[in-house]
């Protein structure tokens, strides 16, 4: 998908879809506009898209842009497809406590686009897939989410995530960095599907404890902000099989 003017009706996927406003700047600190970020997306969807796979998305959207630390961008997060989403987009409904959210399911280049030109910067998905009977499969992955406090640097966290990586190797799991942020990291263990959500989520739990017990000059298993001040934060949580 070429860069160009401001306004291009694209068919991708054997989809038509309207792209606007491809000139308005999302990233001023480098002048990445929507145009730029369409054409990242189109380049590295053969290496997100697996990732992406018959999961729930939650959208994280900026439409003006993220901003500046001075005057940052107005941002939202976004569950429930609204009114007036293609046909087209895939869609699988989940029930929460208080109502039912229907979320699109990114399986392919043109939804991928689509959430672009809303300005879709982050797309958040859980830790389980959808299977054949529309239905959460067990987790297929194990997440921690290593989150650095205050006066922690990236090489802190690096180290953490070196220690949950050993721990992780040695129970027979093979954990692949992510960096997260300007200093976070996720380590993300691929899960053969015999665990359930609340298994996963317990390996999970007690990894990040029994770290914090081994380092607790620098390691924190609690979400208690006051306390994570100088420690990196091991969030656990995100194997909840309720979370999306």
């Amino acid at each position: 998908m070429a860069k160009a003017s401001d306004t291009q009706t694209v068919t991708i996927d054997g989809q038509v879809l309207k792209l606007s406003n491809l000139d308005k700047v999302l990233y001023p600190q480098t002048q990445t506009t929507k145009a730029d970020v369409l054409f990242y997306y189109a380049e590295v969807a053969s290496v997100l898209l697996p990732h992406l796979w018959n999961r729930p998305a939650t959208r994280k959207r900026w439409p003006d842009g993220v901003g500046t630390l001075d005057n940052p961008g107005m941002v939202f997060f976004q569950k429930d497809l609204a009114a007036g989403t293609p046909e087209w987009v895939k869609r699988q409904a989940i029930t929460h406590r208080h109502r039912v959210n229907h979320y699109p399911v990114v399986n392919d280049l043109a939804t991928l686009t689509w959430l672009g030109q809303l300005a879709s910067l982050e797309i958040h998905v859980p830790q389980w897939r959808f299977g054949d009977n529309g239905e959460p499969d067990n987790p297929d992955r194990l997440v921690l989410d290593l989150d650095p406090g205050p006066g922690v640097s990236l090489a802190e966290c690096a180290e953490v995530a070196r220690w949950a990586r050993a721990i992780l190797t040695d129970i027979g799991h093979h954990p692949i960095p992510v960096t997260s942020g300007s200093k976070g990291i996720h380590l993300y263990a691929p899960l053969d599907g015999s665990q359930s959500p609340e298994q996963a989520s317990a390996l999970a739990r007690e990894l990040a404890r029994a770290l914090e017990a081994d380092h607790p000059d620098l390691v924190i298993s609690t979400m208690k902000r006051s306390e994570r001040g100088g420690k990196v934060f091991i969030d656990w949580s995100q194997n909840n099989g309720n979370k999306t």
